[in-house]
């Protein structure tokens, strides 16, 4: 079976090299591992204040096959805490100079405070991940286009109104690339994030997965995170500690539909789902 890659359509730049890694889509799915240091992350995950905990996990996530870390200081959950700038620095800057100085994987920091952003940059990080697509901070494309960094951007549905999974869905990431260039993120910098899990209904959020491959036709790079939603729970009846199996079929799925990153909690075990995956969507030399 050929090793070409299943996708066709042209990306807005073949290949991004981060921490001089490069990361050429449609050759292979790339995992991201997830590094709440929150005290209330939804997943059970939360570091909290150890530092040490994190580095481990940093560093454990890279001998799975990691090659991306994302550090988060705030919960991202429904009715979690919105953090002010200075308290969500506070938190996270150790743990980044930690893990910094653990490891020479790249590292995302999920932020949507500009002034996080530009601290976290300075500190080491290489590439920013908002949930809010820069609807929240208005600086923070900015932050993104002076620092020139790969910066995600997410399609947040909450407090949006759904009519059409598929309309609402292409409709913010044309928003998201519409800042982006007014801002001066390079294109070829960009990489798009549909929210699952921000605002969908748990149908609607299945009904996300589906439209996965209308999202690439923009031609930009796709992270999709579904590691322990709810959704999963809801149809399988299971706790966030019992979802891998949920977690494994979605991101397969996602895979087929053009995915080029995922981001999840349970590395070891999804790198090899994205291996066996690619083999089949992607191609197997054998």
């Amino acid at each position: 079976m050929s090793g070409q890659p299943a996708r066709t359509h042209a990306y807005a730049a073949r290949c991004l090299v981060i921490r001089g890694r490069s990361f050429v889509w449609g050759e292979r799915t790339f995992v991201m591992g997830i590094i709440n240091v929150t005290p209330d992350s939804f997943s059970g995950d939360g570091l909290g204040g150890d530092v040490a905990a994190s580095v481990a996990q940093a560093l454990a996530f890279e001998a799975a096959g990691a090659d991306i870390l994302d550090l988060g200081a705030e919960s991202s959950r429904p009715g979690a805490e919105e953090l002010e700038e200075g308290t969500e620095a506070l938190r996270l800057m150790p743990h980044l100079r930690a893990i910094r100085a653990a490891t020479a994987l790249p590292i995302s920091v999920d932020t949507y405070h500009a002034a996080v952003a530009e601290q976290a940059l300075a500190a080491g990080a290489d590439m920013l991940n908002d949930i809010h697509g820069f609807q929240r901070d208005p600086r923070m494309a900015k932050v993104a286009a002076t620092a020139d960094v790969p910066v995600i951007a997410m399609h947040n549905q909450r407090g949006r109104h759904v009519t059409d999974v598929g309309v609402e869905l292409m409709a913010g990431i044309e928003r998201i690339e519409a800042i982006a260039a007014s801002a001066g993120i390079a294109r070829g910098q960009l990489i798009v994030d549909p929210g699952f899990g921000f605002g969908w209904t748990p149908a609607e959020n299945l009904e996300l997965i589906r439209q996965i491959p209308k999202l690439s036709s923009a031609g930009l790079p796709i992270l999709v995170g579904v590691s322990r939603k709810s959704t999963i729970g809801h149809v399988l009846g299971s706790g966030t500690g019992e979802r891998l199996d949920g977690a494994a079929a979605l991101v397969t799925l996602a895979i087929a539909g053009g995915a080029d990153i995922v981001r999840v909690h349970d590395v070891a075990a999804m790198v090899r789902v994205c291996r066996m995956a690619d083999a089949v969507i992607r191609g197997w030399e054998g």
